[in-house]
């Protein structure tokens, strides 16, 4: 569903991307982890087409993803880390510009986004997004996505703004879609989420993947027995917290 191939994007002399090769499955939900400035954003940006590599190539669907841009568009959602939307509309007025770019059937798409508002309490559809807090456009930024049922989604922490309550509904979304066969692409900060919901996991550093697997091929590798937490910490070299800690 989802192949990259040797990943490279470089900015001036500095290369944010190395290299970076992934093969992701259908029906599967694969966690990509790094500390800050790893290089996950910008290789959600090459994978959705927003950013072109220097070199490498992107196969989502069985399709080249430069050849097939707009096809490809149409059948995955993303939801960025930051949701830029339009701040003179209001909600429903954006939701009414999602469906019309995507060309979609009004009747079965309203009654599946009327389903989701219910379940993330949104109920300011009438005021303009420039109003919203952060959480409320994430929330709508969200129902906009899954609306449309794309067959892959990437999220760029999507948990970032929620409260409690819309943050394990979208967890346990995303585990409904999962088994119903979408393919989920995340990154998230917050190791335990990532732990409890991803099939498989990739952690990047300095634009390299350091190691990817499941949990337990990511213990084997590695002398930590423990939580993702720790092996992530063992894996980017940042386990010395402690001293760190001692030292203040």
């Amino acid at each position: 569903m989802l192949k990259a191939i040797k990943l490279v994007k470089e900015f001036g002399n500095y290369k944010a991307v190395n290299e970076v090769t992934l093969n992701i499955k259908k029906g599967e939900i694969y966690g990509f982890l790094g500390p800050n400035g790893a290089g996950k954003t910008t290789t959600i940006r090459m994978l959705t087409g927003t950013l072109k590599p220097t070199s490498g190539d992107v196969e989502i669907l069985n399709l080249n993803l430069f050849n097939n841009e707009l096809e490809i568009k149409r059948r995955i959602g993303v939801v960025p880390d930051e949701p830029k939307m339009y701040e003179n509309l209001k909600g429903f007025e954006y939701i009414e510009f999602i469906m019309g770019i995507y060309k979609l059937n009004k009747d079965e798409t309203k009654k599946r986004f009327d389903e989701i508002c219910d379940a993330f309490e949104i109920d300011y559809l009438n005021n303009y997004i420039g109003d919203f807090s952060h959480g409320m456009k994430q929330k709508l930024m969200v129902a906009s996505v899954l609306m449309r049922k794309p067959e892959v989604i990437f999220l760029d922490e999507p948990t970032v703004g929620l409260d409690a309550r819309s943050a394990k509904i979208l967890k346990e979304l995303l585990h409904k879609y999962r088994d119903e066969g979408m393919t989920i692409f995340l990154t998230t900060h917050i190791l335990e989420i990532a732990e409890k919901m991803c099939d498989r996991i990739g952690i990047i550093k300095e634009g390299r993947m350091l190691a990817e697997g499941t949990i337990e091929e990511l213990r084997n590798s590695t002398e930590n027995k423990g939580s993702l937490e720790d092996i992530f910490l063992e894996l980017t070299g940042d386990d010395s917290i402690e001293d760190v800690i001692k030292e203040l």
